[in-house]
């Protein structure tokens, strides 16, 4: 969980805005914890990142809320508007336009053409929009902390999504998703997992320019902790077969390697 100097530094803005889209009522204000805190999860990193870019864009606060809520339709109707409207505009607002042009792609809203086009493969594959949305979410919160790093991750990812094996990881994950901690499916699941992390050396070794900072890190697994009711108890069943982490995977022990 996250101070509010640390969800703002994550999102790249500043407390202040932070305050300042409470008070529009644009961001939840979570309750004080026992010390007299709020503290924030990553769902409010996602969603700050995403107000941020839709006022950079030229959006009046007052809109915002409204295109945070609005289905596909009617987000296209909206970013088609504003797009008109911006163009009757003096030329130093030519930037805002071409942002706003880009909005109506959804997935493009805060993240690269690359990362775009990962999802996109995703989709073609047969994930369901479910799963892809979570994977959408965490490289937000990557793109945001990180940009310069993200071409490079993407490229990893291309070729790892046409790897059989990792596909077939990602469509095992996804049954995964409502498991309760007691499933006694876990166990088999987790024997599989730790069979293929350790088959697949491109998973969990990183060049050192590829190695996320450890408090991104925790931020990206805590969604998936946050997300999915078995997420603690696959993780631990990991660590004891020799893997801990999520988001990247690391020896624990000499796992035949």
């Amino acid at each position: 969980m996250l101070t509010i100097g640390q969800l703002a530094a994550h999102a790249g803005v500043t407390v202040r805005a932070v305050r300042h889209y409470h008070a529009k009522g644009l961001l939840p204000e979570p309750e004080r914890d026992a010390s007299g805190y709020r503290r924030y999860d990553a769902k409010a990193v996602v969603d700050l990142i995403k107000i941020r870019t839709l006022a950079d864009a030229g959006v009046p606060l007052a809109r915002v809320e409204e295109l945070l809520h609005a289905d596909d339709a009617q987000f296209a109707s909206a970013v088609a508007e504003i797009d008109e409207r911006l163009r009757a505009e003096i030329r130093e607002r030519k930037r805002h336009r071409e942002r706003i042009a880009r909005l109506a792609a959804g997935d493009s809203l805060a993240l690269p053409p690359d990362a775009v086009a990962y999802l996109d493969r995703l989709r073609e594959l047969g994930l369901p929009e479910r799963m892809v949305n979570g994977e959408r979410d965490a490289w937000i919160l990557v793109a945001a902390h990180s940009p310069e790093q993200m071409a490079g991750w993407m490229a990893l990812k291309h070729v790892q999504i046409e790897d059989p094996e990792i596909v077939e990881l990602y469509r095992r994950l996804c049954e995964v998703i409502d498991w309760q901690p007691d499933d006694p499916r876990l166990p088999e699941l987790a024997d599989w997992l730790a069979a293929a992390i350790s088959k697949a050396d491109d998973w969990a070794e990183y060049d050192s320019d590829d190695v996320m900072a450890p408090g991104l890190v925790e931020l990206v697994d805590s969604m998936f902790v946050d997300a999915v009711p078995a997420a603690r108890r696959l993780m631990q069943l990991l660590e004891e077969r020799g893997w801990s982490g999520w988001t990247q995977f690391e020896p624990t022990a000499d796992v035949g390697r």
